[in-house]
Formats: C-alpha cells, structure tokens, sequence
C-alpha cells in the first residue's frame, strides 16, 4: 500500500495484529498509534525488579516477532516512565535497565503523542508546553498583523493556531491542579484580547 493511503493504517493493524498476543503472553498490555506503541505493565513498588524482568522479556519478544515479520523496534528511541505518587516512586530502584541494545534510564517526563506526561500525572509539564506554544504563536500573530485582518479572519487565525491547541487531549485535563487550569485559561484571555483589541 502506498503510504499516506485511505486503507493503510487498517491494513497495518491488521499486519501487527499478532503482536498484541505476544505482549499479553508477558501479563502487559499494549496501544499503537499507528507506528507508535505503548506497553504498560502494573505491578506494586516492591516488585520493581520483577516487572522490570517482565518488561524485558516482553520487549525481547516483541523485537523477534518483529524482526521475523522484517519490521524493526528502535530501542534507541524507547522510553521508560514509572507512574505513581511521590513517596512510591522514591522506593524504586535507581539506575539503567538494559533492552535489547539500548541502556534505558527510566525518566520523570515523556511524550506520548504530543502529550507530555510526567511520573505523577499532574499535567504541569504538559501545560507548561501548551502555554508555551501558545504566546509564541500570539506573539507572531501580534497586534499589527491582527488589526490589518478583518475581525472574522483574525477569530479564524486565533481558532487555528491557539484553541486546538487547548483543545488537544483536554480530557486528560479533568482532575489537574486549579492553578494549572488558570495558566490554561490565561492564553485564552489573551488570545481574546488579541481578537477584540482590548
């Protein structure tokens, strides 16, 4: 199928289809995005090293299903995330865990299709990026491009490049901090004052 095609992510899940079956034989569970995929495992704090072994045992299989399938797993581009609260997190064990070729250090924030994630799920890190990419994208639309625009297009260009923005995976937004939802609601003032000129 050429790429880019209308059936080519069908017909690539239905190509990967077995992998699922290779994950959940380890006890994990697996989501793709199209070439994109997550394995999560659950286990306690205290059994760290057990389900550090299961996760690469898990990722050893899935990289042999891959290879007899001429598909390959960058082990390069892998990530590592422990999710859970400040006081079980300090009980995990420090250091790399090997996967295949690559040493993997588990880190405190990742990307997860545009979505930065951090250990504890507070989404400050995400919304931190979100504001971010927000003003930059005010202050190039600034006030002298806005004014030379008429008020239907300047509402068009801040809907574009800003709300889908805070649209992006908003739901996982529903439990955050209050004050992370006033620096959210922030870049939407702005923008309004941007368009109303006030």
């Amino acid at each position: 199928m050429p790429q880019c095609s209308v059936l080519g992510p069908l017909f690539f899940l239905l190509y990967v289809a077995e992998v699922f079956d290779v994950v959940t034989a380890h006890g994990a569970t697996a989501h793709f995005y199209a070439d994109d995929g997550q394995l999560y495992i659950s286990s306690p704090a205290s059994s760290a090293a057990d389900t550090i072994a299961r996760f690469a045992a898990c990722f050893a299989d899935v990289d042999a299903w891959m290879r007899v399938n001429r598909l390959r797993l960058n082990a390069g581009k892998t990530q590592l995330i422990w999710l859970d609260t400040r006081q079980q997190l300090d009980k995990l064990p420090a250091g790399d865990d090997q996967l295949l070729s690559a040493s993997i250090h588990a880190q405190s924030v990742v990307r997860d299709l545009c979505v930065t994630l951090d250990s504890q799920l507070t989404m400050a890190d995400h919304v931190t990026a979100v504001c971010r990419a927000g003003y930059y994208q005010l202050r190039q639309l600034r006030v002298q491009i806005i004014q030379s625009l008429t008020p239907t297009v300047a509402q068009s260009l801040v809907l574009a490049f800003i709300s889908c923005r805070l649209d992006y995976c908003n739901s996982l937004l529903y439990v955050i901090a209050d004050c992370q939802l006033r620096r959210l609601q922030s870049v939407q003032n702005t923008a309004a004052r941007l368009i109303t000129g006030t």
